[in-house]
C-alpha cells in the first residue's frame, strides 16, 4: 500500500514526499523565456489526479517512463494557482512487485454484491415479460455480465471509477421508481427500467479498465451508444418472438439518452418515457460530478464551504450549500 495518495496533498503541503503514481499524461514544454524545457505530467492514483513539473535533469526519466506506465517520483507538494501540484526531483519507472494496482484503481463506495442484488431483483419484478427475459440475456451473459459488474461509467466523468457503471444504474432504478408513479399515465415502468439498465450497456465494450481507464478501439471508433444497439440487436434476435415495436421503443430509447444533439444524440427524446429518462440520466450525472467537484476543491485546500474552481464538466463554478449553511 503506498504511504502517500493523491488525496493527503493538503496535509503534506511544502513537505517532501516519496510515492508511486499511474502517469497518465506526459509532455515536454519550452520554458518562458527560452532556457529549454520542462516535464509536465499528470499523475494518478485511486484518490484522483495532480499536476506535476519536473523541471531539470529528467532526460533519464523520458528514457525509461511513458504515459500509461507506473513509476515512482520523489517531490515537493507545493501550491500554484491555488492547486496543490508537485515538483518532482526524480521520477522512474516502477518494477512490477513494487506496484498493488488496489492503489490505482478508484473503486465504488458502495458494495458491488449488494447493487447487483439489487438490480436483480427489480428485474426480477417485471411485469413486462419480454423486456424481462431481454435485460436478464445481458445480465446472464457470460462476456457482458462480469464486465457490467467492474465498468467504470466513463473515462474520466462522472462514476469513473470501477463498479462505476452499476451504482449509476442502480441510482437510475431508484429515480426511476420515485417518478414513473407520477406519470403512470404516460410511461410504461418496465421500459423506463430498461432503459436505465441498458442506455450505457455499450460502455463494457466502449472503455478498457484493466489498469487504467481508457478508450478501446471499437469505443473510440463506435461509441457507447452504437455499440448498445448493436448489442440490443443480437440479443433481440436470440429472444422468439420479441415484439418489433417494442424492440424499436428500447433502441430509441438508447439512440436519445443523452437528450440532445449537441450533447452527443443521435435523436431527440421523442417518447414518454425518452423524455423522463434522458432528465433522469442528466440529473444523475450531474449530482455525481458535484460531489466529485466538492470533493476535489477539499482536497486541493479549499474549506468545503468555499466556492469551487470552475468545473469545465459542469460548465460554471459550484457551491456545497449544506456546508454552506453548517460552517456559517
Amino acid at each position: 500500500m503506498k504511504d502517500f495518495y493523491v488525496s493527503d496533498a493538503g496535509r503534506f503541503e511544502n513537505t517532501e514526499i516519496t510515492s508511486f503514481f499511474l502517469l497518465s499524461q506526459l509532455s515536454a514544454r519550452d520554458k518562458r523565456g527560452g532556457g529549454g524545457q520542462y516535464l509536465a505530467l499528470t499523475l494518478t492514483d485511486k484518490t484522483g489526479t495532480i499536476e506535476a513539473r519536473m523541471w531539470e535533469e529528467f532526460a533519464a526519466a523520458l528514457t525509461s517512463c511513458s504515459q500509461g506506465c507506473y513509476v515512482k517520483v520523489r517531490g515537493r507538494v507545493e501550491r500554484y494557482q491555488n492547486r496543490f501540484q508537485l515538483s518532482l526531483l526524480q521520477m522512474r519507472s516502477a518494477a512490477e512487485h513494487e506496484i498493488e494496482t488496489a492503489d490505482f484503481q478508484a473503486v465504488s463506495a458502495y458494495d458491488l454484491d449488494e447493487l447487483w442484488a439489487e438490480l436483480t431483483a427489480v428485474v426480477n419484478g417485471f411485469r413486462n415479460a419480454h423486456l424481462q427475459q431481454l435485460v436478464r440475456t445481458f445480465l446472464n451473459d457470460p462476456q457482458i455480465g462480469p464486465a457490467f459488474r467492474t465498468a467504470p461509467a466513463a473515462k474520466m466523468l462522472h462514476h469513473a471509477w470501477v463498479g462505476g457503471l452499476l451504482e449509476h444504474v442502480v441510482f437510475l432504478l431508484r429515480l426511476c421508481a420515485r417518478v414513473a408513479p407520477q406519470y403512470s399515465d404516460e410511461v410504461d415502468p418496465d421500459l423506463l427500467m430498461t432503459a436505465a439498465i441498458l442506455h450505457d450497456i455499450g460502455k463494457v465494450r466502449e472503455l478498457a479498465w484493466k489498469s487504467s481507464f481508457s478508450y478501446t478501439t471499437e469505443g473510440q471508433l463506435l461509441g457507447h451508444i452504437t455499440i448498445a444497439i448493436g448489442l440490443v440487436r443480437e440479443h433481440v434476435a436470440e429472444i422468439e418472438g420479441f415484439p418489433d415495436r417494442l424492440r424499436i421503443l428500447v433502441e430509441h430509447l438508447i439512440l436519445s439518452h443523452h437528450g440532445k444533439y449537441e450533447f452527443g444524440s443521435p435523436k431527440l427524446p421523442m417518447t414518454p418515457e425518452a423524455v423522463v429518462f434522458s432528465a433522469l440520466d442528466d440529473l444523475e450525472a450531474k449530482m455525481q460530478n458535484m460531489r466529485s467537484e466538492f470533493g476535489r476543491a477539499v482536497e486541493s485546500g479549499k474549506r468545503a464551504d468555499e466556492v469551487t474552481d470552475y468545473s469545465r464538466s459542469m460548465e460554471r463554478n459550484l457551491l456545497n450549500s449544506r456546508a454552506y449553511l453548517q460552517e456559517g
